[in-house]
């Protein structure tokens, strides 16, 4: 670490439970990002000034007005743009030394397993059930932690899928995908702005604790919001053994 890294994380380094150890795991790390709106707005911009040494974001749409309202990672010269083009340049005045990946396209499931294979972490910020359970599986595929947020009108959820711990549920053992669950969307529900950063700082928060094995992460807990209300509840959730995705992993 040279000294202008022992500066800018200087910060972090104070900390006791991270310190330059747990500071050069996260200059060492690789998140993949997928969805680079309103959750992996707020994930993304956390991980690169924390010192995530790389960086990919996953996103086919490109900025639009609307977005303006709570995707923090683009502004007004950025509407019309490849949100992940937009990002990349967003992260790069942020911090200059995290280097990003970009993958501007709907990717299937075998992209997305192996991409999950090299990283260290990955975050979930889709916003659809399809794209949800496809991060999952590919999670559970290569044996690479989860953190998995959404969030809609005045209500959020966040939790930590990881195979790696026997105890862990995965997506699947919450939200079975042959179970009917409603597809919503902000374009027609609308979103509280300020949500869609709580539970993106959150993941960031949660990716930072996996890299670096400190505190306890969310695995077997999901945590819902009510910001009307401004009150958290706890759902604990347990391994389904006969889960179809990672029943046999375990």
């Amino acid at each position: 670490m040279n000294d202008d890294q022992l500066l800018r994380y200087s910060r972090h380094i104070l900390l006791d439970e991270l310190g330059i150890e747990g500071q050069a795991r996260l200059l060492a790390a690789h998140a993949v990002i997928v969805g680079a709106g309103g959750l992996g707005s707020p994930a993304a911009l956390y991980l690169a000034s924390s010192g995530v040494g790389r960086i990919t974001l996953i996103d086919d749409d490109v900025v639009d007005l609307t977005n303006l309202q709570r995707q923090i990672l683009h502004d007004t010269q950025s509407v019309g743009r490849p949100k992940v083009i937009s990002g990349r340049d967003r992260i790069a005045q942020i911090n200059p030394d995290v280097a990003v990946d970009v993958i501007n396209e709907r990717v299937d499931q075998a992209r997305l397993t192996t991409l999950a294979r090299d990283a260290t972490v990955v975050l979930d910020g889709s916003d659809n059930f399809t794209t949800r359970h496809a991060v999952n599986r590919a999670c559970v595929a290569a044996g690479v932690p989860l953190v998995s947020g959404a969030a809609l009108r005045f209500d959020a959820q966040i939790s930590v899928f990881d195979v790696r711990n026997e105890a862990s549920p995965c997506y699947e053992c919450i939200f079975p995908a042959d179970e009917p669950f409603p597809e919503q969307a902000c374009a027609t529900m609308g979103v509280l702005a300020p949500l869609v950063g709580i539970i993106g700082s959150m993941q960031a928060a949660e990716a930072i604790k996996l890299i670096t094995g400190i505190g306890t992460s969310l695995v077997g807990r999901l945590q819902m919001l009510d910001a009307r209300k401004m009150s958290w509840h706890t759902m604990h959730c347990a391994r389904n053994p006969a889960c179809k995705v990672c029943g046999q992993r375990h």
